[in-house]
């Protein structure tokens, strides 16, 4: 147990996420959105409850139509993400899902040197003999 900033001691459940300034945050699709008619505030209660996680490592919550984006700790345990799977709001799983880090230069593997490549015309090059 440790003090909190009040003077009182903070008791954590056991597969409380204790969160660290600089921790590692990662991105993750929920299956709940604004068709849901659910809010940030009523999302961060439930994901907080639910999984121990700090208040303020919750972060940057992105509610779109059919599903949201929010940022929680890296080091969350398989038991409460597997859990967090089957947690409902408004009768929705939030089915979460880790979101893959895309590269930011996606779709442009073709052009690594900064040069486009022209098809060579089709003059006999190396796969073909020439007769003689």
């Amino acid at each position: 147990m440790s003090k909190n900033k009040h003077g009182g001691m903070d008791v954590k459940s056991a597969g409380t996420v204790i969160a660290q300034p600089g921790i590692k945050m990662v991105r993750y699709r929920l299956d709940v959105g604004c068709k849901h008619q659910i809010t940030p505030e009523e999302l961060k209660k439930v994901l907080i409850e639910e999984s121990g996680v700090d208040k303020n490592n919750v972060n940057n919550i992105n509610i779109q139509g059919d599903y949201t984006l929010v940022e929680l700790p890296d080091e969350m345990p398989q038991d409460i993400f597997l859990h967090l799977k089957s947690v409902e709001i408004k009768q929705h799983k939030l089915d979460i899902k880790r979101v893959k880090v895309r590269n930011k230069k996606r779709g442009n593997s073709h052009n690594r040197r900064g040069r486009q490549r022209t098809p060579r015309p089709d003059n006999g090059g190396p796969n073909q003999v020439s007769g003689g």
